[in-house]
């Protein structure tokens, strides 16, 4: 079950002097996403663009982790950006950018790419709990753009409960699938095939599925081998 729904900062949860938000999901998670980007990213250098960043706890940990990469957070929501910056500031970290204001519904969702002020061609893109509580267009703009900005080794990680087959992998699962579309109908727990339709419309495919802690999965997409 995604740990997510409401808006950071207004959860009811603490928020630091600074801006800093606190994600109870993150302490459950990121030593499980880490592994798996580890897996592709260790060793290897260049930028890698976080999706709809939230807190910005992830990056955090990821930037100190994996040090030879140079991250670049992103959101749309407005707190959320000064909490990632706020998290960027706190950790004293140089391989952080400053958080990109990115809408996920545009296929061009980093001009920053192409004007010489964001990052170079990608290595990777890292997407975590946005796609099911979004509308579908911020699926389809998020493979447009990694398939535009990934170079050509680069990943897209996106990480969240999925469906496979039409069917949900556990009961929590199409619960939580239900409460979404309730309050939103154009929102809720996406299949697998569908995603691979929209990677294959980008020059993307499948490459890899990780099992993650509370019935979410992380989904690796690369372009296809020559």
């Amino acid at each position: 079950m995604a740990e997510f729904v409401v808006e950071f900062g207004k959860d009811g949860r603490r928020i630091e002097s600074d801006g800093r938000l606190d994600a109870p999901a993150f302490h459950r998670n990121h030593q499980a996403i880490r592994t798996v980007l580890l897996q592709f990213l260790a060793e290897k250098s260049g930028d890698v663009v976080e999706a709809g960043s939230g807190t910005g706890q992830h990056v955090v940990d990821l930037a100190r982790n994996i040090p030879d990469i140079t991250w670049w957070p992103s959101d749309l929501n407005e707190q959320h950006l000064k909490s990632i910056a706020a998290w960027r500031a706190h950790s004293g970290l140089r391989n952080i950018r400053p958080p990109l204001r990115i809408d996920l519904s545009d296929p061009a969702w980093c001009p920053e790419m192409q004007d010489g002020s964001g990052p170079a061609e990608l290595l990777a893109v890292f997407c975590a709990n946005v796609i099911h509580i979004a509308q579908w267009r911020v699926a389809e703009g998020l493979f447009a753009g990694a398939g535009r900005y990934l170079r050509a080794d680069g990943r897209l990680f996106l990480y969240g409960p999925f469906k496979r087959d039409g069917r949900h992998t556990a009961v929590s699962n199409a619960v939580f699938d239900s409460g979404l579309r309730e309050g939103n109908a154009e929102w809720g727990v996406r299949d697998i095939e569908d995603l691979e339709k929209l990677a294959v419309g980008v020059g993307l495919a499948l490459l890899d599925t990780a099992e993650m802690p509370a019935n979410n999965l992380i989904l690796v997409f690369a372009r296809p081998a020559a």
